[in-house]
């Protein structure tokens, strides 16, 4: 008997008469199979190739055959814009089979967020955040006690995160308020190890099924505009997305509002799309985009996930992705309904060029970045132990110490370590012991007890931007504390639109802004782009030691390319190479590693602290650089200095590493130096893995003299 004819009868009719289906797309049987199995499913299809689906036929019609009451499928997803754009897609396929569903999150309004005359729905729609609050309230949280699914939206968005971590708590405490093993369903279109992924969503708990389906070979259109100046990059722009409809991906929030204003007046329904602006800014654009023929949005990686904006002519990069899985979110926005996807690129120079082609190309050999979740995360504990002492008041220790160990995401953190924890949260008045009972201390009270707890439900940390307001009460973003600061800047651009300061609250971090007059200057945020990932820095190693890319490149472009190859010595592929050539007093002498930029911060760091003198060294994506290292063949000492890092291999040598501040974590304060410092090496710098990486890369010392593009 085929899957289709074995679904429930109301959900054969609503597939059949409403979306006019008579069988299921191969990722949809795979995954019917695999769910009504009784596995936890991790599937990993293309955008747009059917994984909300696969997730909820098998879940519709589980529900529908078991009769079950209360909310008996979760879908958690890390947007509520993702939410929002799923919800009628949810309710077409439930509502005329008479299951309900509600979405619920911060920006739900708060009469909404609750059981309609009592009756929790079949299907609710949340976030990490939000389910955290529902599970403070009793009486609703009881409404979950029945649930027997859980589907995870774009899984890779969580998986490295705090947020992943506190989403993968949440799933283990589901368990223990339903009382039984709720199946987990995670949906992903880029995952660079998914049988890892997939346990680690799983925990191992019972059966693991990858259902994989990869995506159907078709042509893909590429062109590449190569300009140095900004005015001729914005021209060609202007010219490929003109009376098309058009995603026009940048990489940070500042370029966004910089190219909107560049090609102002040159593009009709020129719109923004970026996470400063407000979720009504954002829906509004994404509802303008839909209503024209022709429309451009000028987008950061919010329009990556899988939110849905419809058909697209043209997807263009404006400068090359930091990773592939990056690129392929973007690529996968074109190419729908039979046509065939079109990316255009827009770059400055051959460097730039080198890297989009290493992302394309790593793409094509279907290579994508992996996930690797926190290992001691904390930051992370320390929320969720204030959390579980808040619900119940006070608790014992040894409650604390059971809840902790019963957690999949907190499992590589030991007994003692959970016990050193409790007693700095003591001696911080965070917890204040009575035997062996627990409560909130006056510093928990302080720190994180304003709005009932509210600062407790988030791991996201915040207070360095400012919500900007008009005098009608109208939020129309969020700016960075310093730009807010600054001086001289009455006026400004925001999702397209001129607006002028009026005045500012810096005890509610607040400023009031009316429309302005025309007057357009520049807007930043703090942050921005962290650098190409690994993956892509290693493929544009390959390229230059290999002598060219395998991609049919135009011939202009591969020019370009021969043209960064030629300035170069020759590379050892996947090895460590170290130049030396003249500088302004003495020699430099620069390390090639294609490893990234943490790679590269952790070996400069390891060189000062191991080198007999000071020395001047900075790092990037590909390269460490050492500035007047000393007189010619100065290379050798530094060979010699790396071939003593690397015969170490352990972590002694690491005392040079700078613990980041406080600020980068949200609970950081209530964690001693020693605990920040190891959460610090394990999953800010990933230290163990860059010493197993160092410690069996193969190092070259290069004849002298050869010249170094600033890759």
């Amino acid at each position: 008997m085929d899957t289709f004819s074995r679904l429930h009868e109301g959900l054969r009719q609503v597939l059949a008469h409403r979306i006019g289906w008579s069988e299921l797309r191969a990722v949809q049987e795979k995954a019917y199979e695999a769910v009504s199995g009784g596995n936890d499913v991790l599937v990993i299809a293309p955008t747009a190739g059917g994984k909300t689906e696969a997730a909820l036929i098998p879940v519709v019609d589980g529900i529908l055959k078991g009769g079950f009451s209360g909310v008996a499928a979760l879908y958690l997803a890390p947007l509520k814009a993702l939410i929002n754009d799923q919800e009628d897609r949810f309710s077409s396929f439930c509502l005329p089979t008479g299951l309900e569903v509600l979405k619920w999150h911060g920006d739900v309004p708060k009469g909404d967020r609750a059981w309609k005359d009592n009756e929790p729905p079949h299907i609710l729609m949340i976030t990490p955040e939000s389910l955290e609050v529902l599970l403070m309230e009793r009486e609703l949280s009881l409404g979950l006690a029945h649930l027997r699914y859980l589907i995870i939206d774009e899984l890779h968005a969580f998986v490295e995160s705090e947020r992943g971590v506190q989403m993968r708590v949440l799933i283990d405490r589901l368990d223990r308020i339903s009382g039984r093993k709720i199946q987990r369903i995670g949906l992903s279109a880029t995952v660079g190890n998914p049988e890892e992924i997939l346990s680690w969503l799983s925990g191992s708990r019972h059966g693991e099924v990858l259902v994989r389906i990869p995506a159907p070979p078709q042509p893909k259109r590429f062109t590449f505009v190569v300009e140095e100046k900004e005015s001729a990059r914005a021209s060609a722009l202007a010219r490929i997305v003109r009376g098309k409809k058009a995603l026009v991906f940048v990489n940070s929030r500042s370029d966004a509002e910089a190219v909107n204003t560049a090609l102002a007046g040159r593009v009709d329904q020129l719109l923004v799309h970026h996470s400063s602006l407000s979720p009504e800014m954002r829906r509004e654009t994404e509802r303008a985009f839909s209503e024209y023929e022709s429309s451009c949005i000028i987008c950061t990686s919010t329009l990556e996930l899988g939110i849905d904006i419809g058909n697209l002519d043209v997807v263009v990069c404006i400068g090359p992705p930091p990773s592939v899985s990056s690129f392929l979110q973007r690529m996968g926005r074109s190419g729908r309904r039979g046509k065939p996807p079109y990316v255009a690129c827009i770059l400055k120079d051959a460097c730039e060029l080198l890297c989009m082609v290493a992302v394309i190309e790593s793409a094509s050999r279907k290579e994508v970045e992996p996930l690797h979740p926190p290992k001691k995360p904390y930051n992370v504990l320390v929320q969720q132990v204030l959390l579980e002492i808040v619900r119940k008041r006070r608790t014992s220790q040894s409650h604390i110490r059971r809840f902790v160990r019963g957690l999949f995401a907190f499992r590589e953190i030991k007994p003692r370590e959970i016990d050193a924890l409790l007693g700095v949260l003591d001696d911080f008045g965070i917890l204040v012991g009575d035997g062996d009972m627990l409560m909130p201390g006056p510093g928990a009270e302080s720190s994180f007890g304003r709005s009932n707890w509210k600062d407790l439900f988030s791991v996201i940390k915040g207070g360095s931007e400012f919500r900007a307001v008009t005098p009608d009460g109208e939020m129309i973003g969020t700016l960075d504390a310093r730009f807010v600061a600054g001086k001289n800047r009455k006026s400004f651009t925001l999702g397209g639109k001129s607006w002028t300061f009026v005045k500012s609250d810096d005890s509610h971090e607040l400023v009031v802004v009316v429309p302005g007059e025309g007057e357009k200057n520049e807007i930043f945020w703090t942050g921005g782009r962290t650098g190409f990932s690994p993956l892509v820095c290693q493929a544009v190693g390959r390229i230059l030691s290999t002598g060219g890319s395998m991609l049919p490149l135009p011939e202009p472009e591969r020019a370009l390319i021969s043209g960064v190859i030629d300035a170069l010595p020759e590379l050892i592929p996947r090895g460590i190479c170290i130049l030396e050539k003249p500088g302004k007093r003495n020699y430099d002498v620069t390390i090639l590693t294609f490893r990234g930029r943490m790679f590269n911060g952790i070996l400069a760091s390891l060189i000062r602290s191991e080198s007999d003198r000071r020395l001047t060294v900075s790092y990037h994506d590909f390269s460490v650089t050492i500035k007047n290292a000393g007189k010619v063949g100065v290379s050798s000492t530094i060979y010699d200095l790396l071939m003593r890092l690397q015969a170490r291999r352990t972590d002694s040598g690491a005392k040079g590493l700078r613990t980041p501040g406080t600020e980068t974590w949200k609970f950081a304060s209530a964690l001693s130096p020693e605990i920040l410092r190891e959460m610090a090496f394990a999953d800010y710098y990933r230290y163990p893995e860059f010493l197993q990486d160092f410690g069996t890369v193969e190092i070259f010392l290069t004849d002298p003299g050869g010249s170094v593009p600033a890759v």
